[in-house]
């Protein structure tokens, strides 16, 4: 029977069920393939748009998919609601504090929904073979106490993004070193290119780009035991060096960082001014679009190439107010069924977060272009998501970080800040 079908409503519950059910034998399984339910439902799913225009809006893929579930279940029937990225998050928030969540929702922040009890684990809703196949540190980063409640969904990496033709023309080899970096961002500036560097450190994402830097600096922004160091030692001199050396001497173009997103420093690179920039797999298709000629090697970190790289992932997760968990697992199932993976993260340049999507991509000729994306994942750390206090300290770091390499910044005392912060939110959301 194909698990897109009618399957087992015991393969979603706890293991002492599944064990008795498997004691029972094959006749308990053919008598599971009717269904989960008699009864018409309906889901409701909130869902973020990857997509950068009408054009190539996100519905398209859920309006393809939900068709197809749908055209199998006739008796459940799927609501998708496409919110922006940027807003998907308090449009989730704001349902949920009204007493009325969605069935499903996509966020960068389950830990705190699950502190509340508001959500089902993941074991209680996915297939054995489902849960088996996600990556491992993706399917890690979803747990609160040892328990996953959030499901990943479309992940990305970061490597470096240079020009080769402006490359060339300096006679420059890409960095593998944060002095090399310096070296050839001034380079790059002699020859009057406007960004040698681009630094986002704006409203976006700047967390993004300040966990990167953390990580290339032998740190990030907690220890082994998840504990917030965002003002260690080591954090403390790589923003003091990115300050002195790279925003101080002019190499981070006319933009304050603190002023520059993401997309305006993709948007400079892929209009041919900027040298390089740390960026994620979308920059591969923009970059094409206009006919830049670029290179991408791993991010350089302090004194090699970064040993650890950022790997950023979006959850999706499942409210327990409106039951129909039979149904909820089942069309997860759908959606995490390998075509639908690699059909989402082909069409949005984004990663698998499933083993056999993944290794699937990395055979295929039509996916070269996300190799290197790809060669990161595996090793990449994440935001600690699953700490409650995590979205307020992410915010925190989003608001603040760029005032610590502004020329006359203070890092010590900005981190200082982000880390009493920090302390704050962790201990409000204790217990």
């Amino acid at each position: 029977m194909d698990d897109r079908g009618g399957r087992l409503p015991v393969r979603r519950r706890a293991q002492g069920a599944i064990a008795a059910v498997a004691a029972l034998g094959l006749a308990a399984g053919l008598s599971g393939c009717s269904g989960t339910s008699s009864a018409d439902v309906t889901l409701r799913l909130v869902a973020a748009d990857y997509g950068t225009s009408a054009a190539d809006s996100t519905r398209a893929y859920w309006d393809r998919l939900v068709k197809d579930y749908e055209s199998r279940h006739p008796d459940v029937h799927i609501e998708v609601t496409v919110q922006p990225r940027d807003q998907v998050d308090r449009t989730v928030r704001r349902m949920a504090d009204a007493g009325d969540p969605p069935d499903l929702a996509q966020s960068t922040d389950y830990a705190g929904y699950a502190a509340q009890g508001l959500l089902y684990r993941a074991d209680e809703l996915l297939s054995i073979p489902v849960q088996a196949d996600f990556l491992g540190s993706l399917s890690d980063a979803g747990q609160v106490q040892h328990v996953r409640y959030g499901i990943p969904f479309a992940a990305s990496t970061r490597v470096l993004f240079y020009n080769k033709t402006l490359f060339r023309a300096a006679g420059l080899t890409p960095p593998t070193t944060w002095d090399e970096l310096a070296h050839d961002a001034q380079v790059l500036k002699a020859q009057g290119v406007t960004y040698p560097y681009a630094l986002p450190l704006g409203p976006q994402e700047a967390q993004a780009e300040a966990l990167q830097w953390m990580l290339g600096g032998g740190a990030g922004c907690t220890d082994d035991l998840g504990t917030y160091t965002l003002n260690s030692p080591r954090n403390t001199d790589t923003f003091t060096w990115i300050r002195d050396e790279l925003v101080g001497a002019g190499l981070t173009g006319p933009v304050p960082p603190a002023d520059l997103d993401r997309s305006e420093a993709y948007a400079a690179f892929a209009a041919g001014d900027v040298g390089m920039v740390d960026a994620q797999p979308a920059l591969v298709r923009q970059a094409q679009r206009t006919g830049v000629t670029f290179g991408t090697v791993p991010v350089p970190g302090r004194d090699s190439t970064s040993k650890t790289s950022l790997a950023t992932t979006d959850w999706m997760m499942a409210f327990k107010k409106n039951g129909h968990r039979d149904e909820i697992g089942d069309f997860l199932d759908f959606v995490y069924d390998d075509n639908n993976v690699l059909d989402f993260s082909r069409t949005y340049d984004l990663l698998p977060v499933t083993t056999s999507a993944s290794d699937a991509m990395a055979a295929s000729a039509q996916d070269k272009k996300l190799a290197p994306f790809l060669d990161q994942l595996p090793l990449a750390e994440l935001y600690p998501a699953g700490k409650p206090s995590w979205p307020a300290v992410g915010a925190d770091m989003t608001r603040r970080i760029g005032q610590a390499v502004a020329p006359d910044g203070d890092p010590a005392d900005v981190l200082d800040q982000l880390q009493s912060a920090a302390v704050e939110a962790e201990g409000a959301t204790a217990g």
